[in-house]
């Protein structure tokens, strides 16, 4: 066991070469995303930066196969891969060519994944479950990653399920220079729902950040995917409500949460979701629903109906991706990051004027 570790500490230490540029391979699970990305590495350097040449594809039977063409010996690497829908094939996916840039001598493997799955399995919430999130750091870990890059993790504690460093990125900087581009008429009448009590302190940010109150939707579940009840606590009468949440899965609790914040007043209801995981009904059920629009970020990649409904726009990731990047391969910090006086220039051209 000691020569495990002294073996994966050895790969943390390894000294980058000096003239190293970093290099990007990309998965399956979302490779618009790894190009958008790939793109603004591009301009930020002022040369081509490209996803290697790889084959990863897939035998009859389904067994995943990976082919690295380009040397890497010695490469600063990053995957970009989040482990969303299919989780089990991207997860396997991301393991795999952690593995084959192992085997051919990569300096430094770093996993970008920018949406985590199997997050929501963080403790045990009842006798005899597993914690799914620590199984998923180990299996990264002991595959020979050595470093993580993600973004709103579910829960924060997931990055002390990791023994190597793990850099958890915050789509509330973004959302707020988008809700000051699209709101700045109405700042005034904006409130913050958190859409449930556990969700507050992700909600609280947001509305620090854009100089808004903030309410909370109090939801009692019977199971899982099922809400018995709803209470609102604050005052939503006359406000534009801005309902915030790092998931949205089959989008019931959301849009009952919307029909619950109309009914107490609310003159209108949008919601920022980080994760637009969209699975089922959810699409329809948003495009029903009385919410006036959905913003999600491009984390997971998004199908046909989400890019064809009318009420769910999309905001996209690569330029913080890309700088953080960037900035992990020089050495600087990524934190800096969570400020809005730092996204906004990366963002310029999106958000004008902030």
């Amino acid at each position: 066991m000691l020569s495990e570790v002294q073996s994966h500490e050895s790969r943390q230490d390894t000294p980058m070469p000096a003239m190293t540029e970093p290099k990007l391979i990309a998965g399956n699970a979302n490779r618009p995303l790894a190009t958008a990305i790939a793109r603004r590495m591009s301009m930020h350097r002022g040369m081509n930066v490209a996803p290697i040449e790889a084959r990863v594809e897939r035998f009859n039977d389904q067994e995943i196969f990976v082919e690295v063409y380009e040397n890497v010996r010695g490469e600063d690497m990053f995957i970009i891969q989040p482990t969303s829908n299919p989780a089990n094939d991207n997860l396997m996916e991301l393991l795999i060519m952690t593995d084959a840039l192992r085997r051919s001598s990569a300096a430094r493997i770093t996993a970008v994944i920018p949406y985590f799955g199997y997050a929501r399995q963080d403790r045990r919430a009842k006798a005899r479950t597993p914690i799914s999130a620590k199984l998923v750091a180990n299996l990264l870990t002991e595959a020979g990653v050595d470093r993580v890059l993600t973004l709103d993790l579910h829960a924060a504690q997931i990055q002390g399920f990791f023994d190597i460093p793990v850099d958890n990125l915050y789509a509330a900087p973004v959302f707020a220079l988008d809700i000051k581009h699209h709101f700045r008429d109405r700042m005034s009448d904006l409130m913050v729902i958190s859409p449930d009590v556990g969700g507050v302190a992700r909600a609280r940010e947001l509305a620090q950040r854009i100089g808004a109150p903030l309410a909370i939707v109090d939801k009692r579940r019977e199971k899982p995917g099922e809400v018995a009840e709803m209470t609102v606590i604050g005052d939503v009468t006359g406000k534009t409500c801005i309902i915030v949440d790092d998931i949205c899965d089959t989008a019931g609790t959301l849009c009952k949460a919307a029909q619950v914040l109309t009914e107490h007043g609310a003159t209108e209801v949008h919601a920022y979701i980080t994760h637009g995981v969209l699975s089922g009904p959810a699409v329809e059920r948003v495009q029903n629903s009385v919410m006036k629009s959905l913003v999600i970020t491009d984390s997971i990649e998004p199908g046909a109906k989400v890019k064809s409904a009318t009420n769910i726009r999309i905001v996209p990731t690569a330029p913080m991706f890309a700088q953080a990047i960037l900035n992990i391969w020089n050495g600087t910090s990524v934190s800096s990051l969570f400020e809005v006086g730092t996204l906004g220039p990366i963002y310029e051209g999106l958000y004008s004027g902030f």
